[in-house]
């Protein structure tokens, strides 16, 4: 007869042994007799001493598991593969007692991975309830280590024989009656326990293509809750689970409907990341080809978003973003961020959010999220609670936790709240989330990229006025993004006729312009490469070229007589755009081009928003929110003749401060003046006076 590999399938039809204990065709009438228990032990023995005697002879030194995969059990005796699929508690039964009669110098336990197939966790049915399977997810929850009873041994008051009682679903009973018919009390000698966790998968975001993730609960003990197992375990990471899927009644104990969890049998890290891309032979060779091609960096802009028109820089750098610089960890343990973040402030219509929703689905573990419905538990992490299965607060990860090593786009980034906004800061820069809320202390891995786009406040972007004045960001959180861009909506009727005219022909399905030149597929197959063999490392002719942009351009700002054009940020953010922009060649060095790229792509953004009309320079504070060099100049001027006036007079009339300051060539006097009365430095004592704090 032939065996299946697939027992879960909908017309799985249990292949009975030729055994025993193989009677009348049915699972219900499958009892394993001693003789085949003894047969199945000595099988197993003797697969366990050919195969991993050393192993176990290891994690027995060690304390530790021994793991066994299921493909080579099924190989060695189809069989017994067949009974841990279907008949996962006697399996263990055997191994058990199979390790007992093994020659070890201390008792272990066996863990099975390398499963053939993994179960979707939305795939889950009833008919998967008492086997063993594998799921796939990324742990949302988890519970802090605490323990269970397992067992519990009693005392009769009249024999004094012990009685043992096993638990039974969440409830230890105790015993009614004793063998020697008393029913007086028993008395508590001792309490079996076990340390054990519990933990919520979801479904990785490649899978659910849209739809909302089904989650499945995790119990797991001994080993799987050591130092180790909850470090593995934390929210965020991605895992594969092997284990016996068990039901429990919803609510009640004795409530007809159901639910069921996944006692985990063994568990294993598998970030999805880059590393899960699979590449043929071929795949390396075609890109190794485009690598080479010295087009390669427009190939990739006309693969990215085709229907939207121009936008090139701006594509250009959400490529390098995909691709991201190197991290580094400093022998102090500092470590400077690979992750490259961007922020898009534009006029509506601009394309900002089409953009944002494309970019997620070409990389791994990448997610969109916007605006309002976004707070600062959904986006890092929160505190929840659980009664039913964790039983008090549990860790839950967010969005940035959950994007790990991807990408996060968040659209409408003004709309969030100003406290949501702040629970970024760590995030941006340091790639982790740190939470402390009802008792629970933890720090979340979040190496993630931010592709952050928001509207000005009065819906058009104005050159003339600072980001601040524009858009409700802190200017902490806009000095973590290394390129900003503004999407303007200027009227022109040359670009407008363009425009149209590739809209509508975008339509047509035969129109090239409006196809990636490369799938998206194959780019990120392109990124997963360049990411696992290219780590570049900047020459010392690129080091100079960054080191004299950086110089130079600060330069004009020595002695306070010109505004700062660039800051230590944005030449860390160079550093790593030149990384990218090497990534994209497969060059194992920063050469001088890479580096001239990302000058080239800094000036356009510090341009778009740094540019002060006022002066003809890049002031980096107008870029960052912060105060202009221009505004700055005016309040000097102002609060120098307040100091004269204050002099001759306790309060100053407000026109005759106004008339000295347009003398001194200060036009909105007015606006400085409140300005300087919100931060505390004014007051007015009477109508029409102002009076120094």
């Amino acid at each position: 007869m032939e065996r299946l590999i697939n027992p879960y399938s909908k017309n799985y039809s249990p292949r009975l042994f030729d055994s025993p204990y193989s009677t009348g065709g049915s699972m219900e009438a499958l009892k394993v007799t001693d003789e085949r228990l003894a047969e199945f032990t000595a099988k197993l023995k003797e697969f366990l001493h050919e195969r991993y005697y050393q192993q176990m002879v290891q994690a027995a030194n060690e304390e530790k598991p021994a793991v066994v995969s299921f493909r080579e059990l099924d190989k060695f005796e189809p069989a017994m593969a067949e009974l841990l699929v279907t008949k996962p508690d006697d399996f263990f039964e055997i191994a058990k007692q199979a390790v007992e009669q093994t020659d070890l110098p201390a008792p272990i336990r066996v863990r099975i991975d390398d499963m053939p197939e993994i179960i979707s966790i939305r795939d889950l049915r009833s008919r998967h309830v008492g086997k063993f399977i594998a799921v796939e997810g990324i742990v949302r929850r988890a519970s802090e280590i605490r323990p269970e009873i397992v067992k519990t041994v009693y005392e009769c008051s009249e024999c004094l024989e012990p009685m043992e009682q096993e638990r039974k679903g969440n409830f230890i009973f105790k015993p009614l009656q004793c063998k020697c018919g008393s029913r007086k009390a028993f008395k508590e000698l001792e309490k079996v326990m076990i340390d054990t966790r519990w933990i919520t998968i979801e479904e990785p975001f490649e899978l659910t293509e849209g739809e909302r993730p089904s989650q499945v609960n995790i119990w797991l003990t001994e080993d799987l809750v050591s130092t180790e197992g909850r470090r593995m375990t934390e929210p965020g990471n991605r895992l594969r689970i092997t284990g016996v899927l068990r039901d429990v009644p919803k609510g009640k104990s004795f409530s007809a409907k159901l639910d069921f969890f996944l006692e985990a049998n063994h568990a294993t890290p598998t970030e999805v990341g880059w590393e899960r891309i699979k590449l043929t032979k071929q795949d390396e060779e075609e890109i190794k080809r485009l690598a080479a091609d010295e087009n390669i960096y427009e190939t990739l802009v006309d693969s990215l978003a085709p229907s939207l028109y121009g936008m090139r820089e701006i594509k250009e750098s959400v490529i390098m973003q995909m691709f991201s610089g190197v991290a580094r960890i400093l022998p102090d343990k500092t470590r400077f961020r690979g992750e490259i973040h961007i922020l898009l402030i534009g006029d509506p219509a601009s394309g900002k959010s089409q953009l944002m929703k494309l970019v997620p689905q070409i990389v791994p573990r990448g997610k969109y999220v916007s605006g309002k419905g976004t707070t600062a538990a959904g986006l890092t992490a929160t505190v929840s609670k659980d009664e039913q299965f964790m039983g008090g607060w549990v860790l839950e990860a967010g969005a940035m936790v959950m994007a790990h090593k991807g990408i996060l786009s968040v659209d409408e980034f003004e709309k969030m709240s100003p406290e949501d906004q702040v629970a970024m800061h760590e995030g941006l820069e340091q790639g982790s989330i740190s939470i402390a809320k009802a008792s629970i202390v933890a720090t979340l891995p979040a190496q993630t990229s931010v592709l952050a786009g928001g509207n000005p406040k009065f819906s058009r972007f104005d050159p003339y006025l600072s980001i601040a004045k524009q858009i409700t960001i802190p200017d902490t959180l806009l000095s973590r993004f290394d390129l900003k861009f503004a999407l303007k909506d200027v009227p022109d009727s040359e670009v407008d006729k363009k425009v149209v005219d590739h809209v509508l022909k975008s339509r047509h399905p035969e129109y090239e312009s409006a196809k990636p030149k490369l799938p998206p597929e194959f780019v990120r197959k392109y990124i997963a490469y360049a990411k696992d063999t290219c780590k570049p490392e900047l020459s010392d002719e690129t080091e100079k070229l960054l080191k004299s942009f950086y110089i130079k351009t600060r330069k004009k700002a020595e002695g306070g007589a010109a505004p700062i054009p660039i800051t230590l940020r944005q030449f860390e953010g160079l550093v790593r755009l030149s990384e990218a922009a090497a990534k994209i060649q497969l060059s194992p060095i920063v050469k001088k081009e890479h580096a001239q790229r990302a000058i080239r792509l800094m000036r356009f953004s510090l341009r778009q928003l740094g540019f002060d009309p006022e002066t003809g320079a890049i002031d980096i504070d107008k870029t960052e929110g912060g105060t202009s060099f221009t505004e700055r100049s005016r309040i000097k001027v102002v609060l120098d003749i307040i100091n004269e006036l204050s002099q001759k007079k306790k309060e100053i009339p407000i026109s005759e401060l106004e008339d000295r300051a347009r003398k001194e060539g200060v036009e909105d006097v007015d606006e400085v003046i409140d300005r300087l009365k919100r931060e505390g430095m004014l007051f007015e004592p009477s109508p029409g006076f102002l009076q120094r704090v």
